[in-house]
């Protein structure tokens, strides 16, 4: 990870940690780096949240294209996703997503995305970095050469007709809920259940500019179990900020996962022989019970670091085609090149309808494993991490646990912790043997 952009792009508190200076200089770059620098006029497409601040930045990061000479196209509020996909598809030179995702309105970030629709490559990333601290220099379009903006509202239908097309079956008759956060799902994912037949009640879909993921959407799903329950609902889908995660809440209010969803789709290929590889894509931090289930039904898996980025780099690897993050970041290769929270409950819908059950019935083989995990503020990471003492405590769980449940030790990526988690039968398992390595950790004197 570079100086400003971490795995999931440049993101800070508004004004504060990221700024709009940060933006115009981004624009600068991409603007000149996609067009001057290759002897061409460059073309990028820009979407936002629905957060107050994506509106300045927007503005900003238009200001550096267009003095730059690059025409930047704007697509307003919009999903994540779409803009992969439009990237992609429309043939960019490159796209920017204005979020800060599940963070609260305060915060924002920027996404860049390569003309693949994918996360842009760390090289050009550091490019864009040395220009923001002036180790670049760069010249300004001039005459003629100046950018323009260009509505690109078009773009969002294109995504929206795309999502249509993709769902084999009629919603009709089917009672849906959507919880889109007050974000940018707000305009699309209504549209898409109503075109195909469902009937459709939305919450949360009154955003201002300051209540995105305000007590609503993926990280505050409890209003959604109940609002499924009290309206006598099929099942509900619940996004994050600019939905490119999505968990479910089956008929009886009972939250289905990203690990889940990974599980039942996974079966779901399965089934009709179209799960390549015979095998999923899931980070070190799915249940165990995920893995348990898995292993049940004769389905293989591979574990990656935390972040959608490594699940991705691994099905692009391996072919694999559906990988994810138990938060709901789940990504279908053969579609998509992101999470896409609104494709993932079309494709949760195509699960339901196609064996004609509820999706209780579907999602109930993997049982969710009980988990304790606590954070521990260390000196020196590694030290503690790697400290012998605190190894053998880590062994003697495992050895403890058996094939009745897991412990993980990891280090934070943006804070000085080392995260202590356990898996196991009961809660207070879990309490006891994280308890007992972070006993280990304090005697050995690495806490803070």
């Amino acid at each position: 990870m570079g100086k400003y952009f971490g795995t999931d792009g440049f993101r800070g508190e508004a004004n504060k940690n990221l700024t709009f200076e940060h933006a115009v200089k981004i624009g600068r770059f991409l603007g000149w780096y996609y067009g001057t620098n290759m002897g061409k006029k460059a073309k990028v497409v820009i979407g936002k949240d629905t957060r107050r601040s994506s509106y300045m930045f927007e503005y900003a990061l238009c200001t550096g294209l267009m003095a730059s000479g690059a025409d930047a196209y704007i697509m307003h509020v919009t999903t994540t996703p779409s803009v992969a996909y439009i990237t992609r598809i429309d043939d960019f030179d490159c796209g920017i997503m204005i979020s800060a995702s599940h963070n609260p309105y305060y915060d924002n970030g920027i996404k860049l995305l390569n003309s693949k629709g994918e996360k842009m490559e760390e090289e050009t990333l550091l490019k864009v970095e040395d220009y923001i601290d002036g180790k670049l220099e760069i010249p300004v379009a001039e005459r003629d050469g100046i950018g323009r903006t260009v509505d690109y509202v078009a773009g969002r239908n294109r995504y929206i007709g795309y999502l249509i097309s993709m769902s084999k079956y009629s919603f009709k008759g089917v009672k849906v809920g959507l919880d889109v956060a007050n974000g940018a799902a707000w305009q699309i994912a209504k549209g898409v259940f109503d075109a195909l037949g469902a009937k459709t009640y939305v919450i949360n879909d009154s955003p201002d500019g300051f209540n995105i993921n305000t007590d609503c959407g993926s990280t505050h799903i409890e209003h959604l179990q109940k609002f499924v329950v009290d309206n006598g609902l099929d099942i509900g889908f619940a996004y994050d900020g600019d939905a490119d995660r999505c968990l479910a809440v089956d008929e009886k209010g009972n939250v289905i996962t990203g690990d889940h969803i990974i599980y039942m789709y996974g079966v779901y290929m399965k089934e009709r022989g179209k799960l390549l590889n015979n095998k999923v894509v899931a980070t070190i931090m799915s249940n165990f019970g995920f893995f348990k289930a898995l292993d049940k039904v004769g389905i293989e898996y591979d574990k990656t670091n935390v972040g959608d980025k490594y699940v991705y780099e691994n099905m692009i690897k391996t072919g694999n085609r559906i990988g994810g993050e138990e938060s709901g970041h789940i990504i279908f290769s053969k579609y998509a090149t992101t999470g896409d929270g609104i494709l993932t409950s079309l494709k949760i819908m195509e699960v339901m309808l196609a064996k004609e059950k509820p999706i209780s019935e579907r999602a109930a083989p993997m049982v969710k494993y009980p988990q304790v995990l606590k954070n521990v503020k260390v000196k020196s990471k590694p030290e503690a991490k790697n400290d012998p003492d605190v190894q053998k405590a880590v062994s003697d769980v495992e050895a403890a646990l058996g094939s009745d449940g897991r412990i993980l030790l990891r280090e934070s990526g943006t804070e000085p912790v080392i995260r202590v988690m356990v898996e196991a039968g009961s809660d207070a398992e879990c309490e006891k043997y994280v308890d007992q390595v972070i006993d280990v950790i304090r005697a050995k004197g690495h806490i803070i």
